[in-house]
């Protein structure tokens, strides 16, 4: 494949062409809008006047490269007649002596004629593996481009590669320009090489990760070749945080019926500090703050602990606190799948409830693909709880299970895909505790259009339930309430609730929340955004019943920061006593969902 470009090099008529440093021209007065970006794309001496050079030895060597440069532009475009002509300062490029000084250059001239467009004649690929796709463009009567040749190549040698033959190359290939019928007989050789099985590996470049941590977790197996097992083991160690990169590079050659391997890994910096702000006039000013070790017993052991404080200034009731602690081992029992355990401890105090737990839980992570990931879990937690109800303690047993599919294009800004998340939590209850089943979901849908996509509808609906226990038996903070940035922007935070009477109320246990953005973008870094927000609170198991709707809708900025917007919402409520007289600021990192 390597010689595949150098073979299209077909014989052409190259005529004079212009260049020159005070004014740089090309001529193509037939050529498409494709055809002219591929030669100003091509050319260098257009590059050096863009970028506003001024030695004349300069325009001279990149006029004489052009030659070879926009002929290889032509046959991107099927154009295999066309003629080149460079002129610097009236006289042909290819005629100048580069090692004769000049003191200056005023113009060069490109001047190409196109001629025909050829089609594809014969266009031939073989050996093909069973099940091999090559592109559609690569047929008879289509435009002859050279990249759709290359692809072609490209997946003839893929298509044996994924069928266990990874020396699979191009060993031969005709190529011939039939200028009286315009089209392009090609016909490429591929040898597909021995069927191997992946051989003995070799890691490199670890100094504090164990060799074979670094082995466990690339995962690779023992059979046939697979390169989509090379793809997936290089993304398990980056998947880590221990590594700033991985690699795996082939042998060149085959070791009796396997093939040869080197893990090439960069370790990151194994500890960090972080800190993060959010600020709403809702919940007011949020400080989180969190530390960790990538690498904790030489394995690629993530140990975290995070601190966090809400509601400082806020309107939320009092100000909560929360510190946990997280310590994760990839790659245990199998490649695909982590053991984590946690645990942790807050206050929360609340407008409608005060309450102090800690828990403690572990359990696994399981990888189905890439973007698809499964968690189970096994839990404990004790707290006590102060709310309109009395005050009253509980303990539980509790084993989460919990599915995600994560197609995004970009988690904290994305702009197609869409995700989805489950949890169904079963618990216990002991000491008087209710027992039941908690069940969350969460569904994001995001859609772009326009010119360059810049307007993006993003749609978001949550639903939640607690089944098989009272409200007034399990903890406050399992139950659920509408109202603020999470839910509801624009309505007082966990605002909408379970009216007790008498001004008591509590959470609900059944909960829908949608909200629906549009969002614009003005400028690279600039964008706009409106949002409509609702939410209901029930007091049954099942959600739309016996219980109430609020909602809420507003205005947003967006400052793209290259990592993630920056966001500021103004919002105000849209049903209510207070519907459009009260505004909402909402500050934070991405975007809102």
């Amino acid at each position: 494949m390597r010689n595949l470009i150098t073979t299209l090099a077909l014989t052409a008529c190259l005529a004079p062409n212009v260049l020159g440093a005070q004014e740089v021209r090309l001529d193509a007065p037939n050529a498409s809008d494709d055809l002219r970006t591929s030669l100003t794309a091509a050319s260098l001496s257009l590059a050096l006047s863009r970028d506003g050079a001024v030695a004349p030895q300069d325009y001279i060597a990149a006029a004489r490269a052009d030659y070879r440069r926009l002929l290889t532009g032509l046959y991107s475009e099927g154009y295999f007649g066309g003629t080149i002509s460079i002129l610097v300062d009236g006289v042909e490029a290819s005629q100048i002596d580069p090692l004769i000084p000049r003191n200056s250059v005023s113009t060069v001239v490109l001047s190409v004629s196109t001629g025909p467009q050829f089609t594809f004649g014969r266009a031939d690929i073989a050996p093909l593996a069973s099940g091999t796709q090559l592109p559609e463009a690569f047929s008879t009567g289509n435009v002859a481009r050279t990249a759709d040749i290359s692809d072609a190549a490209s997946a003839a040698v893929s298509g044996w590669r994924d069928v266990g033959h990874p020396l699979a190359d191009v060993t031969g290939q005709s190529i011939t320009a039939r200028h009286p019928d315009e089209q392009l007989n090609v016909s490429v050789i591929v040898d597909p090489g021995p069927e191997l099985t992946f051989g003995n590996v070799t890691v490199s470049g670890n100094e504090a990760v164990r060799t074979e941590r670094v082995l466990a977790i690339a995962g690779l197996p023992a059979g046939t070749f697979d390169p989509a097992m090379i793809t997936r083991a290089e993304t398990n160690l980056r998947r880590t945080g221990a590594f700033s990169s991985a690699a795996i590079i082939e042998g060149d050659t085959a070791e009796g019926t396997t093939l040869p391997l080197t893990l090439s890994v960069v370790e990151q910096t194994p500890r960090r500090v972080g800190a993060g702000i959010e600020y709403s006039t809702v919940s007011g000013l949020t400080l989180s703050g969190f530390w960790l070790h990538r690498n904790l017993l030489g394995g690629a052991e993530r140990f975290r602990v995070d601190g966090e404080i809400t509601g400082l200034t806020g309107s939320t009731g009092g100000i909560d606190y929360a510190l946990g602690a997280t310590f994760l081992r990839p790659a245990t029992f199998r490649q695909d799948t982590d053991f984590y355990t946690n645990a942790y401890a807050e206050q929360l105090d609340e407008p409608s409830f005060f309450q102090r737990d800690a828990s403690i839980e572990a359990g696994i992570i399981r990888r189905i693909h890439d973007d698809v990931t499964l968690e189970f879990g096994l839990g404990y937690t004790v707290g006590e709880i102060s709310d309109s109800l009395g005050d009253r303690t509980y303990n539980l047993i509790y084993a989460p299970i919990e599915g995600t599919i994560d197609r995004r294009d970009d988690a904290l800004d994305p702009n197609s895909g869409y995700y989805a998340n489950l949890l169904v939590s079963p618990f216990v209850g002991l000491n008087g505790t209710d027992s039941g089943f908690r069940i969350i979901g969460d569904g994001r849908v995001y859609r772009s259009f326009g010119e360059n996509d810049g307007v993006t509808l993003a749609f978001r609906s949550q639903i939640g339930s607690i089944v098989g226990a009272d409200a007034a038996s399990v903890p406050a903070s399992y139950l659920f309430f509408s109202g603020g940035g999470g839910t509801v922007r624009g309505q007082p935070y966990q605002s909408l609730a379970v009216d007790l009477g008498g001004g008591n109320e509590i959470g609900g246990t059944s909960f829908f929340g949608a909200q629906l953005e549009a969002r614009v973008d003005v400028t690279d870094t600039i964008g706009v955004v409106g949002f409509v927000d609702t939410g209901f609170i029930g007091a049954d198991d099942i959600p739309f019943e016996n219980g109430d709707w609020h909602s809420g809708a507003g205005l947003g900025l967006r400052y793209n920061t290259g990592i993630g917007p920056i966001r500021l919402d103004l919002a105000t409520p849209t049903s209510g006593d207070s519907a459009g007289e009260r505004l909402e600021v909402y500050i934070g990192i991405g975007q809102a969902f």
